[in-house]
């Protein structure tokens, strides 16, 4: 896809809010400088760069390698057979082997930092973790000397209990240290972390967890939820009771949530923490177990989709890949460093959490908030992003909505001075609130991150940069080294793929390998032909390969700005559900101007023959609009609806439209 297409005088470039003061300053300038410099290139631009990047992978991909100065062992050869389609889920950098927390925890051994990011190091007395409560009724800091301490302990018990390479543990928590904790120590010892917040059901939680066949769950024995304390026990005894059918299933440990811990003696296989940790022996300054490093392309994490439709896809994510997405995505387009102190809004049931922790990785300092982003009052996220100095704050539409429908604007609430990015992701941004949060909400300085990506692939299709402008609308472009374009969204299923022009809608889709696509799906299908991960037959296959031959469809439905090359999200791809409402009322006015604005600003072709009124629409427990099941149900389907939706009883309206010719006309004849 060619990003920043030369200026056509017939479309109308949207408002420009904000632009980098200084872009030479940047890390992503420098970058570029690094670039020219070592392959005698001349680019200026970030569209330079992006074109670069997806004409020369490899070279891309190495470069944003080198200067990551991950700690590795190993060497590589070729960072990738560019000849193989992106189904056939090439191997990146093998020969190289990593590990999670060993990067998180330290910095490299050599002590010669890349000259194109902070150097601020990793210090023990350095704060890692600040934790905050819901209504920050209670604070915690951790440096980075007491997470290595906790996170090497815990690995030492875990590695005595027998936890070793490959094996899955699973955790049912709050965003908190000791998640953080187990993260650490799991995939210290080789093992593949595996998370789900502790809002979700039971039934949503097995459909998970039984999956990947754990050796351990982690789980809190207690919640905050909208400021009531929740015992957490009797969840406890009927997902361990499910957990039994597993057969590498050795127990639960029990997390204190809350200054007295709760009586799990009635919870069968359950020990507390305290317990657990005991395995590591009496001596809490023994040394803690060696790093295992695995290769750059084997899994160190399972995240899930949200399994509305049926089981949850067990996506399985590379060591390597992740950690050099997050490089890039972190540190070369937002700019983020060991300065940076994150504040993203997250359950650990959402890709969001490994957002909200990375910046560890770079030495930066994460604030981890467990509990209602309107708890006690709507205004409690600024205020935490105040008083803990948060430069970069994570939130949703969903939550700039709620602030804006209020009146408040946070540049008024709080000191903010600190704040340099707000990254929004989620949902679709309105266009309204691009303009609320420059001309009401945020100071003007802040740079507006709208992003859109996925637990697919544990980063970003469309995403920030600092070296073009924001404009209204979307996103600001796609991701270096990332190919993306816009196919036809009209073609049948198994056609070859066709793009479109900027400017037209059509289906976001991924033309060729990059590194952080799954491995593979956790206990997926055999393939019916061929042979790999994502072969024809599994449903890996079925979920991204089976829409267009050797091509990645993501499912978003999107369009690239002729002159500005942002990329607009205007929903699913598969969904019939527009994700805003309009917000006024229904009657046949307002449905001839929904299919007016369809045929303006898509084409005649999309102009649906019936529209009705919806008295809810299904979301998940991270209150994100469920489209699918609906299409589904309209479609003639029945479908059992998933345990992570929210209001599952809302989709019992939609069944009258399976056959809705019927309904019309007896709507008619009333």
């Amino acid at each position: 896809m060619a990003v920043g297409q030369a200026e056509d005088q017939q479309v109308a470039v949207p408002r420009k809010l904000w632009e980098h003061p200084n872009p030479e300053s940047t890390y992503l300038y420098r970058f570029i400088q690094d670039i020219n410099r070592k392959h005698n290139l001349q680019l200026k631009t970030f569209a330079d760069l992006h074109a670069w990047s997806i004409a020369n992978r490899s070279a891309f991909w190495a470069a944003v390698f080198e200067d990551a100065d991950y700690i590795y062992e190993g060497r590589y050869t070729r960072v990738v057979d560019e000849s193989l389609p992106i189904d056939a889920v090439p191997r990146w950098f093998e020969g190289v082997r990593l590990n999670w927390a060993e990067n998180m925890l330290y910095s490299h051994p050599t002590g010669t930092p890349s000259t194109t990011r902070s150097t601020a190091g990793k210090e023990d007395s350095r704060i890692a973790i600040t934790e905050v409560r819901e209504g920050a009724s209670e604070v915690r800091e951790v440096t980075f000397g007491e997470l290595r301490q906790q996170a090497g302990r815990l690995a030492r018990a875990m590695q005595a209990r027998g936890v070793k390479k490959g094996d899955r543990i699973v955790v049912v928590c709050a965003n908190s240290v000791e998640t953080l904790v187990v993260f650490l120590a799991t995939t210290w010892l080789g093992a593949i972390f595996s998370s789900s917040s502790t809002d979700m059901g039971v039934k949503g939680i097995l459909q998970r967890a039984v999956q990947v066949n754990p050796k351990l769950l982690f789980m809190d024995d207690g919640a905050l939820y909208n400021g009531k304390v929740v015992d957490l026990r009797g969840k406890m005894a009927e997902v361990v009771e499910g957990l039994k059918q597993c057969s590498n299933f050795n127990g639960v440990v029990s997390i204190r949530r809350f200054a007295k811990a709760y009586d799990i003696s009635k919870v069968p296989n359950a020990e507390t923490w305290d317990s657990f940790m005991a395995a590591a022996g009496p001596d809490p300054k023994a040394p803690a177990p060696e790093f295992v490093r695995i290769p750059f392309h084997e899994p160190f994490l399972i995240c899930y989709s949200s399994g509305t439709t049926g089981t949850p896809k067990a996506i399985v994510h590379s060591i390597g890949g992740v950690l050099i997405s997050m490089y890039k995505e972190g540190h070369l387009h937002e700019g983020t460093d060991a300065d940076t102190v994150t504040l993203q809004y997250t359950t650990t049931g959402w890709i969001m959490y490994l957002s909200s922790i990375a910046i560890l990785l770079q030495g930066g300092r994460a604030i981890l908030y467990d509990g209602s982003p309107f708890q006690p009052d709507v205004g409690i996220l600024v205020r935490v992003a105040s008083q803990y100095g948060a430069t970069k704050l994570g939130i949703s539409p969903r939550w700039m909505f709620e602030i804006a429908k209020r009146g408040l604007r946070p540049r008024e609430m709080a000191d903010l001075s600190r704040l340099r990015t707000v990254t929004s992701t989620g949902m679709v941004l309105s266009d309204q609130l691009f303009e609320w949060f420059y001309d009401e909400g945020f100071p003007p300085n802040v740079h507006l991150g709208n992003i859109s990506g996925g637990t697919d692939i544990a980063g970003c299709f469309g995403i920030m940069n600092q070296l073009t402008p924001v404009y209204v609308g979307g996103t600001q472009g796609p991701s270096l080294g990332v190919p993306v374009a816009i196919f036809d969204s009209l073609l049948p299923d198994g056609a070859p793929g066709k793009e479109v022009p900027p400017g037209t809608p059509g289906e976001l889709v991924a033309t060729a390998a990059f590194p952080n696509i799954p491995c593979f799906f956790w206990a997926d299908n055999k393939p019916t032909s061929g042979s790999g991960p994502a072969a024809p037959g599994t449903r890996y296959h079925s979920s991204y390969f089976a829409r267009f031959p050797h091509v990645w469809a993501h499912g978003d439905f999107c369009v690239v700005h002729p002159v500005t090359g942002g990329i607009s999200f205007l929903g699913r791809a598969d969904g019939v559900l527009n994700p805003s409402g309009p917000g006024h009322k229904f009657d046949e006015k307002l449905v001839k101007e929904v299919k007016e604005a369809i045929a303006t600003d898509l084409s005649k072709r999309h102009v649906p023959k019936y529209v009705f009124e919806t008295p809810e629409i299904p979301t998940t427990v991270n209150l994100k609009k469920v489209e699918l099941p609906v299409k589904q149900i309209v479609s003639g389907q029945i479908i059992k609806p998933s345990g992570t939706l929210l209001n599952p009883q809302s989709l019992q309206y939609y069944y009258q439209f399976a056959k809705v010719e019927e309904l019309v006309n007896s709507k008619a004849k009333l």
